[in-house]
């Protein structure tokens, strides 16, 4: 799986496209398949280190996201593969999949 990852703090420009294992939906999580990610203002300022909130390096940047439910872990009820989702989780949205808790995401009618 393809991630956009911040190795430390810099600039947009020092971002790196890289390879990382494909997420597994634990309990009460799914697995979104990203199709849109945000990245605003407090992504810029997470990236160059000026946050109060600042992630373990390497991560990937994007607190706001849009994808598909592909899977889901044990313990879910009222959302299925294939439902339209978007949410938000501070970081690490900038990938081809995140497994995430189903308390951060609503349905897209």
């Amino acid at each position: 799986m393809k991630a956009i990852l911040c190795h430390r703090s810099s600039g947009p420009d020092d971002l790196v496209l890289a390879e990382l294992p494909d997420p597994v939906a634990g309990p009460g999580e799914a697995v979104v398949r990203i199709e849109a990610a945000a990245l605003n203002f407090f992504d810029a300022l997470i990236i160059a280190g000026k946050y109060q909130h600042q992630p373990a390096f390497p991560f990937p940047p994007a607190g706001e996201f849009a994808g598909v439910v592909e899977t889901i872990g044990p313990g879910v009820e009222g959302l299925t593969a294939g439902a339209r989702v978007f949410g938000q989780i501070g970081a690490g949205a900038a990938r081809e999949r995140l497994a995430v808790s189903v308390e951060r995401l609503i349905a897209m009618p």
